[in-house]
């Protein structure tokens, strides 16, 4: 039977996606002032499956997950941006058991919530004819719930205080395709541990309108924390690990009002559901 450990960390993996859905703006590239982006997207999760802390799959009572989001960036100057992230309505959903012998029922439960957001400033801080470098530093406010639902286990938040420094390095490879990497530190109160994380997008423009992101994010623990993912409070477990593939396609008009699919997933993990991650939204340009 799935025990409270387990459900606890699944909810991890739903948490981090979202956030990693925003947008395939940004890299090291900061807007010129005045000039931003902005977008709504739905993101949905659900799955049966876990990575343990072994890094083994098992298999666990049926979650959902799904939040309606905010994302957007907006030139302060030519060199600094300011992002902001903002999942405004999520809803967690714990299915029903129904034992087939005794038929007996364990009951279901849901949660709707605002969730955790996402306040960040980035500084551009070098550009040549072919590479942009920039320096981010997010604050992660801890505005979601934690403990919801009438099991107690349902959360949109993680309780906790995130601050991570981020370092982005960018350029284009022609008039049409574009690669950015970017490594960065988190770091997390309430005894959680600390966090470094490694990524990269290639990015390419097919005509004049249609637009093919391949990303691959990396999250590795420093096992620095004593907190306990079964523990009440958290939405983040601690020691969590995966790499992640992901693919977003995107159609833009000449109104630089554009439409967007992204699919990822996780490998090579722990403690986060094995499940992919789908996302719709729609961004314009301003």
């Amino acid at each position: 039977m799935l025990n409270l450990t387990n459900m606890k960390t699944t909810i991890v993996f739903l948490a981090l996606f979202v956030s990693s859905v925003a947008s395939f703006a940004g890299g090291g590239w900061t807007y010129k002032k005045g000039k931003g982006f902005v977008k709504i997207s739905q993101t949905a999760i659900y799955g049966d499956q876990l990575f343990n802390p072994d890094g083994e799959v098992i298999d666990i009572r049926t979650i959902g997950y799904y939040a309606t989001s905010a994302y957007a960036e907006y030139g302060i100057s030519d060199k600094i941006t300011a992002i902001a992230y903002a999942p405004f309505f999520t809803r967690n959903t714990l299915n029903a058991i129904e034992f087939i012998q005794t038929k007996e029922e364990i009951p279901g439960d849901e949660l709707n919530s605002f969730g955790d957001i996402d306040l960040s400033i980035q500084y551009g801080f070098y550009q040549s004819d072919t590479w942009v470098a920039s320096v981010r530093v997010l604050f992660g406010l801890p505005t979601g719930k934690v403990n919801g639902g009438e099991t107690g286990i349902l959360q949109s938040g993680d309780g906790e205080f995130n601050q991570m420094i981020r370092f982005d390095l960018s350029r284009p490879i022609s008039d049409k395709s574009w690669i950015s990497f970017y490594a960065g530190f988190n770091n997390r109160t309430n005894d959680f541990s600390d966090e470094y994380r490694l990524g990269g997008e290639y990015g390419t423009r097919l005509g004049s309108s249609f637009y093919t992101i391949l990303k691959l994010d990396v999250v590795q623990s420093f096992f620095n924390g004593e907190a306990d993912a079964s523990q009440g409070g958290t939405i983040f477990s601690n020691d969590t690990e995966f790499i992640s593939p992901a693919i977003e396609l995107a159609y833009e008009l000449d109104n630089q009002i554009g439409f967007s699919f992204s699919a990822g997933g996780a490998f090579a993990a722990r403690n986060i559901l094995a499940a992919p991650n789908l996302a719709v939204g729609v961004y314009k340009k301003f």
